[in-house]
Parts: C-alpha cells; structure tokens; sequence
C-alpha cells in the first residue's frame, strides 16, 4: 500500500459552503494521482478527529453540513475524495485494486494526524465508502478509537446472479458501465436531490464492472474478518433505503467481534443520513456515540490555530 508522506501536501483553495471553516486541500496519491481533501476544523481546541470516506454518487464535498455539526461539538472533520471520484484524478468511478481505496484512506489518515497530533482519531464509512472504511479498520484496528459504517453496503439489492456475472465481465469488460445509483433514493429532501442532480462532479455516474467486482472483493474480505473485529462500532442504517439492504447492518452486529457495538436502525430513512430529512437526530445520535467513547478515553483537547 504506497502512500505519499504528508510533507508532500500542497494546500488549494476551497469554496466553503454553508456552516464552519473550511480549507480544502490535494496532494499526490498513489500511483502519480491527485487526491483530494477537505477539512473543517473547530475554532476552539480539537478533541477528536472524524475521518470520513464517502461512497458511490458523492464526495467530500457532500459532507459541509454535517461538518458544521461535528466541528461545533469540537471535532476536527477531514473527508476524502477517493480516486476517480470528485475532485480526485483518475478514472472516473474505477478502480483498478480494492487496496487502492484503502491506500487513499491511508493518505487521508496520514494527513489528518498530521495536522491533529496526539487526538483520538475515529473513522466514519458510508455505504460503499462504509465497506472500504471497515476493511481498513480492521488491518488497522490499534491506530483508530472507533468506526461509524452508515447505510453500509455489504448487502445490496441485485440478485447473486447479476453480482456473479458482473464479477466475470470485469475480467474481459473491465471498464463496461454497470451500476448507476438514482439520486432520488438518496434523500427525502428535494434541495438535496436537486443539488445531487445538478452536482457536475457526479454526473453521468456510472460504476465499472471492475470497480463493482473489487468492491465484493472488499465484501468478501469483511465477511471473513468480522469476528476479528474488537473496535467499538456504530452502525447506522435508514429503513426505507433502497440503495442498500439494511439487513446487511444487521449481519455486521450480529458476525463483528467487537464487545462495544451498537445497531442503530432509523425508520423511513433514506440511503444518506447525514443529507436526509430527521438528519439533525442522526448527527446528535452520532456525537453522543463519540462523546461516550472520547469520555472513556479521557477528553484533554488540544488546542492548535487553524
């Protein structure tokens, strides 16, 4: 897993957009790529980190809003475009390896704890993104207080044929067009669905067959690392999702290994919780989850200019 130490980051400029301060910035990934970053930090003392990595028809920039909460709380947010992805270079929607996620999720540590030395770091997955956080929490398990997967997409709503099939087309076809995601099912708020709509950084999003094959190769791996799992966990799904099947959650709760894991299951939520109607519950049930683990741990803060 090759990784670009953080010396190597060079800042941009950013559009901030909505609540809290906002910097983005890029630097060089694996593989020659741009990866892009942003973050939000708090203007008192940093108590926590809260690492998030998005899944498919988003990036970070989809995260301001819940940002502004957590930073309000005294979090230091940083979310990564994966590559192919937002502001990221790259293929657009492919990857070649599973493991190149977890490098860029890696680079996205590396810089966070660069900035935020001697915090507590937790790592937030959702859907797609939530299947590539919880694989590099479990290689990672020591480096991390804890992991929140929301709507994670361990089960999807495609029959075992079709996976089957696509798992044998990426070979031949690797690059063939396969999976679009309707933004409509990601949120019950029209702005939401109308900013998603008119977002040119997802436009016309269409994943690959490889990138679908690696991600069942990520599935695969969670499926049999789940009993090593001893992080405490959150897992957050929306009842009404139809982007991802909810019971998937059920079977992370149920396999994890993990003594401090908590199912929280939200009814009549949609596919995004941190960008769908009752989101401000979500976030409040999120903070609390990471005040009781900051709390165990001995919350100090520390204090840094942003």
């Amino acid at each position: 897993m090759n990784t670009i130490p953080p010396a190597a980051l060079r800042a941009v400029p950013t559009e901030p957009r909505g609540s809290g301060p906002s910097r983005g910035e890029e630097f060089i990934s694996a593989g020659e790529r741009q990866l892009f970053i942003r973050s939000w930090r708090p203007s008192g003392p940093v108590r926590a980190v809260l690492a998030i990595v998005p899944g498919f028809n988003s990036h970070s920039g989809h995260y301001q809003w819940a940002a502004g909460q957590f930073t309000a709380n005294g979090l230091a947010v940083y979310a990564v475009d994966l590559r192919g992805r937002g502001k990221s270079s790259g293929p657009r929607f492919h990857v070649e390896h599973f493991d190149d996620y977890l490098a860029d999720v890696q680079s996205l540590l590396e810089l966070a704890r660069a900035r935020e030395p001697g915090v507590p770091v937790f790592l937030l997955g959702h859907s797609a993104g939530g299947v590539i956080a919880s694989a590099y929490a479990l290689a990672h398990q020591d480096e991390l207080a804890g992991l929140i997967c929301e709507s994670y997409a361990f089960q999807v709503p495609a029959p075992d044929l079709v996976l089957s099939l696509v798992r044998w087309l990426s070979g031949p076809f690797p690059t063939l067009r396969v999976l679009k995601l309707p933004n409509k099912d990601f949120s019950r708020l029209p702005d939401v669905v109308a900013a998603l709509d008119a977002d040119p950084l997802i436009a016309n999003e269409k994943q690959t067959a490889l990138t679908v094959a690696q991600m069942l190769v990520g599935i695969d791996r969670l499926k049999r690392g789940f009993p090593t799992l001893r992080l405490p966990v959150l897992i957050a799904h929306g009842t009404a999702d139809k982007v991802t099947v909810p019971a998937g959650s059920q079977v992370f709760e149920d396999s994890a290994g993990s003594a401090d894991k908590t199912l929280r299951l939200y009814k009549d939520h949609a596919h995004d919780l941190l960008n769908d109607l009752g989101r401000e519950g979500v976030v409040r049930d999120f903070q609390q989850w990471i005040e009781r683990h900051l709390s165990a741990k001995g919350d100090a803060g520390v204090e840094r200019s942003a």
